[in-house]
């Protein structure tokens, strides 16, 4: 375990190093892509923020609140654009464009390959950041107590909502398996369909409606539901357990789906290749 842990960090270290060499090869593309990270974050949560200040907040969320929802949002796309660049979260791609096989064929285990290739901290860290400061502002504004118990829940929230994301990315992308040309970027439509509806509190949404957001679709395991639990809203406190355990039945969902087709491609194989969307 200790030699493992020790080749996943150097892993990390090496491929951020290839990820900051390649941002910075050029001052005047860093500038471009940083900004438009900013952008990005600005806009997805511009909505939502503009609302909140309208009416002062939104059904039983206050506007503070609403920032923490916000903020712990955006730290979730953070997150996964941090460690999972380089279409590894977006992984039809990778099977689609036949590009699986340089994973493959790498001396070492598939999972280790796919949680280290994609580390990019020039391209996720410019959202993160955003979202942390949202998070840390709001719940400075609330008073909360911030305890190691309730920093405990926020990390292991946090990182059940990640797994979420990525595993739903896992089981939709997991098509291309068996339809790589098709459902070469049918990830992005997944991806964008969460994080267009990850920052809207699902108060007042019909209980089938809901049931599918927290089911089917798990948007609200993204950052509704555990924010509620962190911010109290919950009457009871073993909620702030169920988004963890939610996550390891969602990941179950994504490995076993991922496996069964990557069996199948054990037979046939990728008909196609294209170059492009990967590190060389």
């Amino acid at each position: 375990m200790l030699v493992t842990m020790r080749r996943l960090f150097r892993l990390w270290f090496f491929y951020g190093g290839l990820d900051i060499k390649w941002m910075l090869r050029d001052i005047g593309s860093f500038a471009i892509y940083a900004f438009s990270d900013v952008v990005n974050v600005v806009a997805a949560i511009t909505a939502m923020l503009l609302i909140s200040e309208r009416f002062d907040g939104v059904g039983p969320w206050s506007q503070t609140q609403i920032t923490f929802l916000l903020g712990y949002a955006v730290m979730v796309n953070g997150a996964l654009d941090t460690v999972f660049g380089y279409n590894i979260a977006f992984i039809s791609r990778r099977i689609g464009r036949g590009q699986l096989d340089h994973i493959l064929v790498q001396p070492q285990p598939m999972w280790l390959t796919l949680v280290t290739e994609g580390f990019s901290p020039c391209a996720g860290l410019p959202i993160f950041l955003p979202g942390l400061g949202l998070l840390g502002w709001a719940t400075v504004q609330l008073g909360i107590q911030v305890t190691p118990v309730w920093l405990t829940f926020l990390l292991f929230n946090f990182l059940g909502s990640c797994l979420i994301v990525f595993a739903v990315s896992y089981v939709v992308g997991s098509l291309a398996f068996w339809a790589p040309r098709a459902a070469e970027e049918i990830n992005s439509s997944s991806w964008r369909l969460i994080s267009e509806l990850r920052t809207f509190p699902l108060e007042g949404v019909a209980p089938l409606l809901l049931g599918g957001l927290l089911t089917a679709v798990p948007i609200g395991f993204v950052a509704w539901y555990p924010s509620r639990t962190l911010l109290g809203l919950e009457p009871v406190a073993a909620a702030a357990f169920v988004t963890p355990l939610v996550s390891l039945v969602f990941g179950a969902i994504g490995l076993w789906v991922f496996r069964r087709g990557l069996a199948h491609y054990a037979h046939t194989g990728s008909q196609r290749y294209l170059s492009y969307g990967h590190r060389r």
